[in-house]
């Protein structure tokens, strides 16, 4: 399967903000996007013409990045989106939230998408009982992530959960820390999607 190997901390830069794709340093002086200014490349600090199209992309590039997709499939998600009830950009937003890998990272089971990405892959991740390995599995309302009883003492795990103490588990989702296990709550609003996210340029960009 087709993934990217390269720097993601070049993403970051490329993109102009945080993306949290290293997890834990991403939070701090460490990070790339601070101690760098300009995009990456000999000529990251060059001046840049902004089209409406340039605009969209860029969004489009930020949100595909952020949760680690490549275009085809990103592109299936938003068509996917778009046979929905609903406001496209928004169901867009839902279905990247609903993924698996990304339920085991908001939930600080893992510190980055990318590692929660391995730790499903690996088979560490359980959804009501039955082990999941598909990354891209939709969770519904209702079903409980856990790791693996075996997995629980997996160092990767212990770290994360560790790191996540400081940071918010959106509403949609709760956390019983001791059991090492996630609840999904319900299906996301968009008030508790990421408000840095312009869903609808994404929309337009597509629309072209």
């Amino acid at each position: 399967m087709a993934r990217y190997c390269g720097s993601v901390c070049r993403l970051c830069r490329r993109e102009g903000e945080k993306l949290f794709l290293k997890g834990e340093r991403c939070y701090t002086g460490k990070c790339a996007v601070e101690k760098r200014e300009g995009g990456p490349g000999q000529h990251g600090r060059g001046r840049q013409a902004f089209s409406n199209f340039k605009i969209q992309l860029r969004e489009k590039q930020k949100v595909k990045r952020s949760y680690g997709l490549l275009e085809t499939k990103f592109r299936d998600t938003f068509d996917r989106a778009s046979r929905a009830k609903g406001v496209t950009g928004t169901e867009l937003l839902v279905l990247l939230e609903r993924r698996l890998d990304n339920v085991v990272y908001r939930i600080g089971l893992g510190s980055s998408r990318r590692q929660a990405r391995q730790i499903v892959n690996h088979g560490h991740v359980l959804v009501n009982g039955k082990r999941v390995s598909i990354p891209s599995y939709c969770v519904s309302p209702g079903d409980v992530v856990e790791v693996a009883e075996a997995s629980k003492k997996n160092p990767l795990v212990i770290a994360a959960m560790e790191a996540a103490k400081s940071r918010n588990i959106p509403e949609w989702l709760s956390l019983d820390q001791a059991a090492v296990r996630g609840t999904v709550n319900s299906v996301p609003t968009r008030e508790q999607l990421p408000p840095t996210i312009r869903e609808q340029l994404i929309v337009e960009l597509y629309s072209r």
